[in-house]
């Protein structure tokens, strides 16, 4: 494959209209709310920030029909953060901060040689949580180091990764969709001026099924629930929805070649932003021979070309660096690079984590009264 028919990557803007930058508009002075934040939400009384885990603006577009209450709201396109996946791009919204500032630099993370989940937080031998500390990865104040009411799933409460991108926050648990809803107007009732909500079942059905029938039919779900949402909103408050990344349909795994693994220490990251970690001695070898082999799927990049070309944002700390591989595997093609460590509770058809758009891109809408 020649370079003229390698499609472009889309990078963060992490200068604007990037979801690192939405929590730190909304907190902010009104008067300052940057230009692409629609309108409506500057002269809200109360505010709730919406992170539908999974909706990526493009699949949005696609699906208008479904999804009307929603397709009315007024909405642009931004981006998400690299890698586009839910550890990182999450922490990126709470925090306000770009990946390469706050440290968590992407789902499976080295650790010195360990591999951490972090959505997990768990490593090969087991719960985390003491081992490599939640606040040891991330210690930035979320929300503006405010302590606004956060409704996430019950069972989040405890986990390594809340602990690491919702520490400090007031921790309000729901079991299913509907209580989602109830408290968050119980919290708009008590006067909070701004609640933030997490919802991950677009994710987990476009993982689990791709984005077929079953993946609209949730959209439909999502869609009720909004519309419902959008009723119970007190008068001058403003419901404002985003993602953390999009999806594709990529079912298929492919192992790095062999002449590849041969210069590789141990893997992290995911499927579709694959790390690899060299051997000692091997770095250069290693970044030849994935770019020999493939280069005609995926973009096949070195860790400081990434980190020069801001990837991870203008600034990565020491900390954050450590925790990269050497060389990264980042598919255009609807393909995932296998790693036999990496495995679930089941077989991913749906997938994301690299820069394309699809993944990259993911909606901003407001909604009033």
């Amino acid at each position: 494959m020649n370079d003229s028919s390698v499609p472009q990557y889309v990078l963060p803007d992490y200068a604007g209209r990037c979801t690192s930058n939405l929590v730190p508009a909304l907190l902010g002075d009104p008067d300052e709310m940057p230009s692409w934040i629609p309108a409506g939400v500057e002269d809200a009384s109360q505010v709730v920030l919406l992170v539908l885990d999974g909706l990526g603006w493009e699949q949005f577009q696609q699906r208008l029909h479904l999804m009307p209450e929603m397709a009315k709201m007024i909405g642009v396109g931004i981006t998400t953060v690299a890698p586009s996946t839910t550890a990182t791009a999450l922490t990126s919204i709470t925090t306000g901060l770009p990946p390469g500032e706050h440290g968590v630099m992407g789902y499976r993370m080295a650790v010195e040689r360990e591999v951490l989940n972090v959505l997990r937080w768990t490593t090969h031998r087991g719960d985390a949580r003491h081992s490599i500390p939640p606040d040891s990865i991330c210690n930035a104040d979320p929300f503006e180091a405010q302590r606004p009411p956060i409704v996430v799933r019950s069972e989040f409460e405890h986990s390594g990764f809340s602990g690491a991108h919702l520490r400090g926050a007031r921790f309000v648990g729901y079991r299913m969709p509907s209580t989602m809803a109830i408290e968050v107007a119980r919290q708009l009732r008590a006067g909070e001026p701004f609640v933030y909500a997490y919802f991950d079942g677009i994710d987990k059905v476009a993982h689990e099924y791709g984005l077929g029938e079953h993946y609209e039919a949730e959209l439909v779900a999502v869609e009720w629930m909004v519309e419902y949402l959008l009723e119970i909103l007190p008068p001058g408050a403003a419901l404002v929805i985003t993602a953390d990344h999009g999806h594709i349909d990529a079912a298929r795994l492919i192992r790095p070649h062999p002449e590849v693994m041969s210069a590789v220490d141990f893997q992290s990251g995911e499927a579709r932003f694959r790390w690899l970690h060299a051997l000692p001695g091997a770095k250069t070898d290693l970044l030849a021979a994935a770019q020999d082999h493939h280069a005609d799927c995926a973009w096949v990049l070195s860790k400081e070309q990434m980190i020069a070309d801001h990837w991870f944002g203008p600034r990565v700390t020491d900390a954050a660096a450590r925790r990269l591989g050497d060389v990264a595997l980042v598919p255009f093609e609807p393909i995932g690079f296998d790693d036999p460590t990496d495995t679930g509770p089941y077989e991913l058809l749906g997938r994301h984590g690299s820069m394309t758009s699809a993944e990259v891109m993911v909606p901003l809408l407001v909604g009033r009264r």
